[in-house]
């Protein structure tokens, strides 16, 4: 494969000179015009033997042709450098704030993140583009920022089954008297760390497939949705003793099917997660104004105001119950984040004072 052969580069700011200067040069050719033509026609006379001022009269020999193309051709010559010089100034002072630009978006390209332009003032088209550059490299900073801590967690999450597993086959194959029913022991245990492995990574594709944002756009009933899930759940609480509570109204929207469904699914898993025996949830669906809502109330632990940020960050669980197998694995509300944030939902989250949450969704 050829390269294409280079095109010689061309400086922004020579080719806006040569644009500024032509249009001083010819406001210059304008204005000599103006002011030497009339001149043409002019004749001065002086009266012999006479001291007195020279009149202006109508005949005779005035100015000629020949010294007005003189100094005409004169001044079009100094003019020349003067407008070169100008447009260069000129076009040096807009520029500036592109060359800013161009520096803090090199330095970001390798790597320095934290950089910005901060171009300040005069408010203008430029200073406007400087901001939103801004705004953008703080996001793509968070951004990646995020990804990182992501990808460190997600790695932290995986190594400890696979950690488990690792230890559990080897102290099996290192026992010289493990019979039959040991060995039956320790397969039970190395498929139930595979379960929790492709749990995670199911729970991992989910959050990932969230974050990628739409990718079809149907007519969905939140009210069906949240039917479907109950339904697939409904034993899974009646086993701990929870009680559910269903208030669902039509409340028709425009998204991804499958996205809605993991929003509702991780929202009602949650609440029964972090439930306690003997608790209830209420899920209710609905339209108001222009949005569909859906909401999903629980019991459970009483949970501080200002760890309510935190539950939404991938892999972050309440702190007393972070080696609980039984809370999962600290991706649910991640999901339900993502999603919301994929359809351009309204997200509340409130902590209920005698314990639990109330999650409200508002759908556009």
């Amino acid at each position: 494969m050829t390269n294409p052969p280079l095109i010689p580069r061309r400086s922004l700011q020579a080719r806006l000179t040569l644009f500024y200067a032509a249009g001083i040069y010819a406001g210059g050719i304008v204005v000599l015009a103006t002011v030497t033509l009339p001149l043409v026609g002019i004749q001065s006379t002086i009266p012999a033997h006479s001291s007195a001022p020279a009149t202006v009269t109508g005949t005779g020999e005035g100015i000629g042709p020949h010294q007005l193309l003189v100094g005409s051709a004169v001044a079009l010559a100094v003019l020349i450098p003067v407008a070169l010089a100008a447009g260069w100034f000129v076009a040096g002072r807009f520029l500036g704030p592109l060359r800013a630009i161009t520096a803090t978006a090199t330095a970001i390209s390798a790597g320095n993140l934290h950089h910005r332009l901060n171009l300040g003032e005069p408010a203008d088209e430029l200073t406007e583009l400087g901001a939103i550059l801004d705004d953008l490299f703080a996001r793509l900073q968070a951004s990646f920022d995020a990804h990182r801590h992501f990808v460190a967690n997600a790695s932290h999450e995986l190594r400890t089954p696979l950690a488990g597993l690792r230890t559990l086959l080897e102290v099996t194959l290192a026992d010289p008297d493990a019979d039959a029913d040991a060995l039956r022991s320790a397969c039970q245990e190395a498929l139930a760390l595979g379960g929790h492995q492709e749990r995670l990574v199911h729970a991992l594709l989910a959050l990932a497939t969230s974050e990628r944002g739409l990718t079809r756009s149907d007519t969905v009933d939140l009210a069906q949705v949240a039917t479907g899930v109950l339904a697939s759940r409904r034993d899974r609480a009646t086993r701990t003793n929870i009680e559910i509570t269903e208030h669902l109204a039509s409340a028709v929207m425009a998204g991804d099917p499958r996205l809605v469904e993991s929003l509702v699914a991780n929202l009602v898993d949650n609440a029964i997660r972090h439930n306690h025996p003997g608790g209830h949830i209420e899920i209710t669906t609905q339209t108001s104004g222009r949005q569909a809502t859906v909401t999903v109330t629980n019991s459970g632990p009483v949970i501080p105001d200002n760890q309510i940020p935190r539950l939404f960050q991938p892999f972050q669980r309440l702190a007393r119950d972070r080696h609980s197998r039984r809370d999962g694995y600290g991706l649910g509300l991640a999901i339900v984040n993502a999603v919301a944030q994929a359809h351009h939902a309204t997200l509340t989250t409130s902590a209920r004072t005698e314990g639990g949450l109330a999650i409200t969704v508002r759908f556009p």
